[in-house]
């Protein structure tokens, strides 16, 4: 379905990013990646190249948006025009309001909506036109308010805004722009660090309607739809992937996590 395609996922050395980017290799997708740290953009690369085509690797901060422009032009060079985008870094902790610096704060702002503007705004000049599609990996904070989350939900609430805006924006030159949302992940980082036992494990599938955690297979799948011709007229769209979980119950288990 994407022989020949080019995807570049910012972000997407690790998790769920990693997956929605394997994802896209085993479809036969041209694979482009960027992060911070070498050794995983090699760890990445070498995996990517293992189930598809041979993949590119570049190192950048979405922070600094030198560097992301260097690094998608970097790509382009290797793999061609950009047929899907995913931007995908993202930085999180616990911590209240009033414990938390204004550094924190921005760091958090720097990384989720900053870096995913920088990300979008240098990509488009070389982006599919048209039949390009970006996918913007948000998260639930973006409309749940959560208790020691001041920062994501900021944060994310603009990556939302921002996927809508573009999606008017760019939709005349044929770029669609949609948001993915996933939900509890099982087998990511931030859901190691806050179920640190089974028992919360186990009390937090219970929170989501379907009745279990989600895989990182469930969010590749969704940005696999996204990115095809099945969705050719879906645009501007925010979609949980989530087995319910923000319609019952993600602010309680929020609250339970951090309450033990």
């Amino acid at each position: 379905m994407f022989e020949n395609k080019h995807v570049l996922v910012a972000g997407g050395t690790s998790g769920i990013n990693l997956g929605i980017a394997m994802g896209f290799a085993k479809a036969g997708a041209k694979l482009s990646v960027f992060s911070r740290k070498q050794e995983k953009v090699d760890a990445a690369v070498a995996a990517l190249s293992e189930a598809g085509p041979k993949a590119h690797g570049g190192i950048a901060d979405v922070r600094q948006p030198e560097q992301v422009k260097d690094a998608i032009a970097a790509a382009v060079q290797a793999q061609g025009p950009i047929d899907v985008l995913v931007s995908g870094a993202a930085g999180n902790f616990l911590a209240p309001a009033v414990a938390m610096s204004p550094n924190a704060f921005g760091t958090v702002v720097g990384i989720d909506l900053n870096g995913t503007f920088h990300v979008l705004r240098y990509a488009f000049d070389h982006l599919t036109k048209p039949g390009a599609c970006i996918i913007n990996v948000s998260a639930p904070q973006a409309w749940i308010p959560m208790m020691a989350q001041a920062h994501v939900c900021a944060a994310k609430a603009g990556v939302d805004m921002l996927t809508k805006t573009l999606a008017m924006e760019w939709g005349p030159a044929g770029v669609r722009v949609n948001s993915l949302v996933p939900g509890p992940i099982d087998g990511t980082e931030g859901m190691a660090r806050l179920l640190v036992d089974k028992s919360k494990k186990d009390a937090l599938a219970k929170t989501v309607p379907l009745g279990r955690l989600g895989q990182v297979e469930d969010c590749a799948d969704v940005a696999l739809f996204l990115a095809s011709d099945a969705a050719r007229y879906v645009s501007g769209v925010v979609l949980p992937v989530d087995g319910g979980w923000s319609l019952a119950g993600a602010t309680l288990a929020m609250g339970q996590m951090m309450g033990g």
